[in-house]
């Protein structure tokens, strides 16, 4: 019996929800190596020899439940949400309830053997992350035998699943470093099919170009809106499909739109730091207020490029400019003290850890982003590896073709010293410590900084924890808005008025804690980007034609969006 094409459509979206809601782009303060994984494996193997009682009581459990599970008891529940074990074989079917069973005590003797072991607190939760990822790879849902779908999607198709399979494994092989692909690329071309919001690029320097956005309606705000992204990944994840472009929902609202696309660099511009993007970004605005003939601007920045933002406007506080007027941070962390708090990742930010790291991109010249992809790939193992194994593989299926994963896998480079300005942030935190950082000579305090802010976070995003991005609003002030959308890392800004499933949670950071903000903010079933909206029209000065041209007699508009850098 061949799988029900509703059920394929629903693997479907789940591939691109699982890597959506993980996404790669990674919070660019931590940097961790596969050298980090496996001297975690080291410890694990370590607390094995030094405590063989343990090891033995271990495995006395799992015999113990082997002899139950013989006899046909079921000794353990699967854990809520795992979609692995979902296929009704795994509950009816003798052979594959037993495979379950097994691993499923494996898994629980594993964790109850580290939870149990006398390694410190920071190397058990190193251990504690190896261990899982052990039993993630273990899983019988990863092999034919094992996994129902599989064997089902062979006879079916009279082995020719397992043909494809193999054929998507060798390709993956040589041209996806070994990892099974997330996504057809074949099947989206920059400019046409995604980053296609018509514009032109109206500034470039060696680190950026500005892309200005066609208007789409007769009038529109004279404050413009400037857009600045995280300098891992390519800057259209704000501008992917029509329906979940954020810089197209600008356009219709009547926002002048200015987008900043970063320059991919290369070891030769491994001296680039975050003064540098600082000044590239303080042009990129100085062309578009010239542009607008306004005098401030409204800036957005997303994660790493929030950080950017940031530092851009702890800048211009204290050199008493002000160019901005509304300041828009989403999904972007700047208390860097909470960084402990991102899963599976605090326990690798160790000193010693930290400066290896900015040694190995210092001697690269760069902090390659597909490298660091992989790397991340493995914490998530489930999400990023795994079902793409079962999809690609076992059941012989092409990696889906959704935007957001193509997005995700055009990873960019860092140059290696903004990697190291970002690094140091652990040790320095100079967005709560004023004067910890200083941009072109200007100590930079964010007590300074008088700007209308609006603070987005996600629910369940992973990479930058709500409750962290929460204290980001506070660095702002009390009186700044702060967004809780029911999402996760990139869902979180994808999150369009015509998803059906969106929600929010909004109010003002004036609780010291964000348990505090949650309980007494107001919840609505719709998209934020509609709050945002009005937020930012009531912000963004009088009513005005709509530019008939796009640029300026001194900033004439060069190639057409999505511009040149996008493609390096």
């Amino acid at each position: 019996m061949s799988t029900p094409k509703s059920e394929l459509h629903d693997d479907a979206v789940s591939l691109e929800q699982n890597a959506s809601e993980h996404t790669l782009a990674l919070n660019p303060l931590i940097s961790l190596r596969s050298e980090d994984l496996a001297s975690s494996a080291q410890l694990l193997t370590k607390a094995a020899i030094e405590q063989p009682l343990a090891v033995a009581k271990a495995w006395m459990t799992i015999l113990g439940d082997m002899v139950e599970v013989a006899r046909g008891k079921k000794i353990r529940d699967v854990e809520s949400g795992d979609k692995r074990f979902k296929d009704p074989a795994w509950t009816n079917g003798a052979v594959h309830r037993a495979m379950l069973q097994g691993y499923l005590s494996w898994s629980n003797a594993m964790a109850q053997f580290v939870e149990e072991s006398k390694l410190e607190p920071t190397d058990k939760a190193r251990a504690r992350l190896i261990a899982q990822i052990i039993v993630d790879a273990m899983s019988p849902s990863n092999t034919l035998l094992g996994n129902p779908a599989a064997l089902k999607q062979f006879v079916d198709t009279g082995g020719e699943s397992l043909l494809r399979g193999m054929k998507n494994f060798v390709t993956d092989l040589s041209e996806n470093g070994g990892l099974p692909s997330m996504v057809d690329r074949s099947a989206f071309k920059v400019g046409k099919d995604i980053a296609a919001t018509p514009g032109a690029v109206v500034f470039r320097n060696e680190m950026v170009e500005l892309i200005q956005y066609n208007p789409t309606t007769p009038q529109v705000r004279q404050v413009p809106l400037v857009i600045a992204p995280p300098q891992i990944n390519k800057y259209y994840a704000l501008d992917l499909s029509p329906e979940k472009s954020l810089i197209r929902f600008a356009l219709e609202g009547g926002f002048q739109t200015f987008c900043v696309s970063w320059r991919n660099p290369t070891p030769l511009h491994r001296h680039w730091g975050l003064e540098d993007y600082v000044q590239a970004l303080d042009e990129a605005v100085d062309a578009s207020r010239a542009i607008t003939g306004t005098e401030q601007v409204s800036l957005m920045g997303s994660c790493s490029g929030g950080i950017t933002a940031s530092a851009y406007a702890g800048w211009l506080a204290a050199r008493d400019e002000a160019k901005i007027a509304n300041l828009i941070l989403a999904v972007c962390v700047l208390d860097t003290a909470t960084a402990p708090d991102i899963p599976g990742l605090g326990s690798f930010i160790a000193a010693e850890t930290v400066e290896i790291a900015k040694q190995k991109s210092r001697s690269a010249g760069v902090l390659d982003g597909m490298e660091m992809a992989k790397v991340f790939a493995w914490m998530r193992p489930n999400d990023l590896i795994w079902n793409y194994w079962v999809n690609n593989y076992l059941l012989g299926n092409n990696p889906p073709a959704f935007d957001i994963l193509f997005w995700n896998a055009d990873t960019t480079r860092l140059p290696a010293q903004l990697h190291s300005d970002y690094l140091d942030m652990l040790t320095t935190n100079p967005f709560v410590i004023s004067k910890n950082m200083a941009i072109k000579g200007s100590p930079v305090d964010m007590r300074k900084v008088k700007v209308n802010g609006y603070v987005i976070a996600g629910s369940t995003d992973h990479i930058t924890p709500w409750k962290s991005v929460y204290r980001t609003a506070r660095i702002l002030g009390p009186e700044t808005t702060f967004v809780l959308s029911n999402s996760g890392h990139l869902q979180s800004l994808l999150n369009p008025p015509s998803n059906p499933k969106a929600s929010f949670a909004v109010g003002t950071a004036d609780r010291k804690e964000a348990d505090g903000f949650l309980a007494h903010a107001e919840r609505r079933k719709e998209s934020w980007w509609l709050h945002w909206r009005d937020w930012l029209y009531d912000r963004s000065g009088d009513i005005i034609e709509a530019p008939a041209e796009l640029g300026s007699k001194e900033f004439r508009p060069d190639i057409p969006a999505p511009g040149s850098y996008v493609f390096e």
